[in-house]
């Protein structure tokens, strides 16, 4: 590692600050199945009201959701992804593909159904060469890469 590389200084670190508190990737699920209200957010979700309202003003602030007033008298707001939070959503199928493996390998709670009507099943590939990108082949580079 070069003598100037932050240790810290990282892309995993930087995105699971803004969305590796609890209930905020719950909260992304959701949107991403279409709920879009509060309080079927809170009610799928389980977390508390409080602690919803904290993760999605961090998301909101962030750039990953929006919301959209649907009401005046009271105030009523509906959350939607932004592109960016719609990316995220390729990190949830991969999540949830591991944990079909790892936690639920007889019995998978939800599956994705893509539109070629199959079961999604979540690769990582090289945009370049089309291989797929698992462990050992790929290495770190940048200004914040380091090895062993």
């Amino acid at each position: 590692m070069p003598k100037d590389a932050d240790p810290r200084e990282c892309s995993i670190a930087d995105t699971l600050d803004l969305v590796g508190e609890r209930w905020s990737l719950l909260a992304i699920r959701e949107l991403s199945y279409g709920v879009r209200r509060f309080d079927q957010i809170v009610y799928n979700t389980g977390a508390s009201r409080d602690i919803l309202t904290s993760r999605l003003r961090k998301l909101e602030a962030n750039g990953i959701i929006r919301r959209e007033r649907y009401s005046d008298h009271p105030a009523r707001y509906e959350y939607h992804l932004t592109p960016a939070g719609v990316e995220l959503c390729d990190v949830l199928l991969v999540l949830m593909a591991w944990g079909d493996r790892h936690l639920h390998p007889d019995d998978p709670p939800v599956q994705w159904q893509h539109s070629c009507g199959e079961p999604v099943n979540p690769l990582v590939i090289c945009r370049y060469c089309g291989n797929e990108a698992r462990q050992g082949a790929h290495s770190p580079t940048g200004r914040g890469a380091r090895t062993a």
